[in-house]
């Protein structure tokens, strides 16, 4: 965590650095998760991402924002893995 703000998973697939967004919903009364991380969301994480990738001399890393939204029911889960958001 930085001042910027968090990133919640940092993975790597094939030549990409891909910054992941976890949402969780147990319904979808205030929307889906995917909802959730709208443009204010947006600027902060790429601000979270452009300060990892300064701090880590990773500038000319080829990055990608995945959201992953999981929706809870009891004891039951589904998972959405939603690739490229920006």
């Amino acid at each position: 965590m930085a001042r910027q703000g968090e990133i919640d998973i940092i993975a790597k697939e094939k030549e990409e650095l891909v910054f992941i967004e976890v949402k969780t919903r147990t319904n979808t009364a205030f929307g889906r998760p995917i909802e959730a991380v709208n443009r204010p969301k947006q600027k902060r994480l790429i601000s979270t991402v452009k300060y990892y990738l300064y701090a880590n001399h990773l500038e000319n890393a080829f990055v990608r924002l995945d959201v992953i939204e999981v929706y809870l029911r009891g004891n039951e889960y589904r998972i959405n893995h939603i690739k490229q958001i920006l």
